[in-house]
């Protein structure tokens, strides 16, 4: 089945060539457009979408609020914040509310559809500058660092170290000769020892600790 798509953004023309574009895909149907954050929670308790791309900046309600909004009504649908803003304060404020994926708006085409596809299947999709901006500013002068070893063996910080490079799980794979479906048993336990709940929190703790 196609990918469900609702798209919020206050400018239309963005709007308009997004839907343009992601409407040329066999498997992704826009069902939706929103010009702001009250709009588009009204809309996605109609329409029910898989995935929102939705903009950090609305006029009316602020879109890590309506991400907040859309998480605790409606955990099943997927958001990947659109922006350009790349912003540490604002990116971190983003994952904490349940944002899957964070991508600026200079982003290609055909990446803006592998992370569409990704945040669907229930992966996090982080634009690469995004997260190199969050371990900027995890490591900046300031900043405390946490005391402790890592908790994680060899092979599970190779694989944070990568996940913080912004490569998906079958690229990491890849550059470990491992398959997919062990590189997923890796991360789900440095995971679990790390106690955090998602791949984008894992990178920022562990770059905080200095561990990768």
């Amino acid at each position: 089945m196609a990918i469900r798509i609702l798209i919020v953004d206050d400018h239309e023309l963005l709007r308009e060539g997004l839907k343009s574009m992601l409407s040329r895909e066999s498997d992704m149907e826009v069902v939706g457009e929103a010009a702001g954050g009250r709009e588009a929670l009204a809309m996605c308790r109609n329409l029910r979408p898989d995935v929102v791309l939705l903009d950090a900046r609305l006029p009316d309600i602020d879109g890590v609020e309506v991400c907040r909004q859309l998480q605790e009504e409606m955990p099943e649908v997927a958001v990947l914040m659109l922006t350009t803003f790349s912003d540490a304060d604002l990116v971190l404020a983003a994952v904490r509310s349940g944002a899957k994926g964070y991508v600026v708006k200079d982003v290609q085409g055909l990446d803006l559809k592998r992370s569409i596809r990704q945040v669907a299947r229930g992966e996090v999709a982080m634009d690469p500058k995004v997260v190199g901006h969050l371990i900027q500013h995890m490591r900046s002068p300031g900043q405390e660092k946490e005391e402790g070893r890592s908790p994680l063996n060899r092979q599970q910080l190779a694989i944070i170290r990568l996940v913080a490079q912004g490569y998906t799980n079958r690229e990491i794979a890849e550059q470990m000769f491992l398959s997919e479906k062990t590189v997923k048993g890796y991360l789900a336990e440095a995971l679990r020892r790390m106690g955090v709940k998602n791949r984008v929190e894992a990178a920022m703790v562990a770059s905080k600790n200095g561990w990768i």
